[in-house]
């Protein structure tokens, strides 16, 4: 018998769904006290998805799972586990997962939500993986989907130009080591620090106003704590693995902000040409953010399988990490 240690969760498919409605630098110029070149020197956006109003977390959920399992040519019976990570829920319950299993048609999975908010795909990734190795769970759906612009206080310009909605997900299944080869999840480590918890919030909740509340952040603490963290974060990774930076094939990054992903780069001595970038078209879509981009990538053709990857994440909390993947 193989041991659980052994086994190996391998992405077999990729998807992700934007939502039709495009809004542009200029046109949120007309809406707030901003413009494209303010945007643009400070974060790298240029535009953002936000989805219709009667256009919901789990809806853009189930059409990237759909994606993803089309793409990895799997039928829906075929999943046994479901994992969405999100901070913009449909409901306070039941869970975003089971609302996207019931879209889908599924009865017999496993599903439940993390919360991470950006670093929230790295998280289901590692519940994910963690299933998968010890074999109580054949297949996975792994789901970052966000309606963030549900959260937006638009007067507040700080944020209000930073996020998008929009998902991404992957199908992700335990294989033995003579199928997996060398491809899978080599790791993922994640850390939270709660006594920053004040520097990216909410500022509502059930419990505390009865109300989702809306995205609060201070900008300069949150990019040079992303900017150590996420460093650190990557460098750990790297060692506990014995692999070298020049190992790596492509860096794909939370979407955040484009100083961010360039500094991170920067120390971290990985050339521009292997960082993929989204950030300019999506905007930052928080738990989606990854695995959209990982998308994109596969997409035109830069991912191929066996590509070495580095992931790493921020979020809210504040809750961080890294991971490495094998395509």
């Amino acid at each position: 018998m193989i041991h659980p240690a052994q086994w190996r969760s391998v992405i077999t498919g990729v998807g992700g769904y934007l939502p039709q409605c495009i809004l542009t630098n200029y046109d949120l110029a007309k809406i707030v006290d901003t413009s494209h070149e303010w945007i643009v020197e400070r974060t790298g956006i240029h535009q953002r998805h936000f989805a219709e109003e009667n256009e919901l977390t789990s809806h853009l959920c189930a059409k990237a799972a759909q994606c993803a399992l089309k793409n990895a040519g799997k039928d829906i019976n075929e999943i046994d586990l479901i994992i969405v990570a999100t901070a913009s829920p449909d409901l306070t319950f039941p869970s975003t997962a089971a609302l996207t299993q019931k879209l889908l048609k599924n009865s017999t999975a496993l599903a439940f939500d993390v919360a991470g908010v950006c670093a929230g795909f790295l998280l289901a990734l590692q519940v994910a993986d963690n299933f998968l190795r010890l074999r109580q769970a054949k297949a996975a759906l792994v789901i970052g989907g966000e309606t963030f612009s549900r959260l937006l206080d638009m007067e507040d310009r700080r944020t209000n130009v930073l996020f998008g909605d929009g998902a991404g997900a992957i199908v992700l299944e335990g294989m033995d080591p003579e199928k997996a080869g060398d491809r899978g999840v080599l790791g993922v480590h994640l850390q939270t620090e709660g006594q920053f918890s004040d520097i990216l919030y909410t500022d509502g909740g059930p419990s505390l106003t009865g109300k989702a509340g809306k995205i609060r952040m201070s900008g300069q603490e949150v990019y040079k704590h992303a900017v150590v963290k996420l460093t650190e974060s990557a460098v750990k990774m790297l060692a506990e693995h014995n692999i070298t930076i020049d190992d790596i094939d492509w860096f794909i990054p939370h979407q955040a902000n484009v100083r961010i992903i360039e500094s991170v780069a920067q120390r971290l001595k990985l050339p521009l040409e292997k960082v993929i970038v989204t950030v300019d078209k999506h905007a930052n879509t928080s738990a989606a953010s990854i695995p959209l981009a990982l998308w994109a990538a596969t997409q035109d053709g830069r991912v191929k399988p066996g590509d070495l990857i580095l992931h790493e994440g921020i979020g809210g909390g504040l809750i961080w990490g890294s991971a490495l993947v094998r395509y």
